[in-house]
């Protein structure tokens, strides 16, 4: 797992719309780049939703959102469209960028075991730094505690 106040590692992955985006992109503005598991799943529409609900609140502060999971740009696609969703989704299906980031991990459902994504929620400042990271996030709150913590570095 990454740490605070280390450089976040560069990526270059798909978008929802299949324009290549990079964390470059994105010099002089902070990014929230949130880890999900699964497009289209209770939780992981609960976390998407409220980004899109308070993407007011990210535009005044000059944040850009930007959510990470391995489903296809299909799945995005079809994310987006079903709930309206109003920021950056990447698509990362050989979990290349997820594994840089560390939050590629063993999870267990029901007894089993698989590999899988940690909800895991990274703020990145303007220079390229990992300034907070949230894990084992809860969807329902998670947009709450970003934007607190946002205020916070004013």
């Amino acid at each position: 797992m990454l740490k605070e106040n280390t450089v976040a590692p560069a990526f270059h992955l798909s978008d929802q719309s299949g324009n290549s985006v990079s964390l470059a992109d994105f010099t002089e503005q902070k990014i929230v780049l949130y880890f999900y598991p699964k497009d289209d799943t209770p939780g992981c529409t609960t976390q998407a939703c409220s980004y899109r609900d308070q993407s007011d609140e990210f535009v005044k502060r000059n944040v850009k959102v930007i959510g990470i999971s391995k489903d296809d740009l299909k799945s995005h696609q079809k994310f987006t469209s079903k709930y309206d969703l109003n920021f950056t989704l990447l698509s990362d299906p050989d979990t290349t960028v997820i594994q840089k980031y560390g939050v590629w991990k063993e999870k267990t459902l029901y007894g089993k075991t698989y590999m899988g994504v940690a909800r895991t929620t990274f703020i990145i400042n303007e220079k390229g730094i990992i300034v907070k990271i949230f894990e084992n996030v809860d969807p329902k709150n998670d947009v709450q505690k970003v934007l607190d913590f946002l205020d916070q570095m004013q």
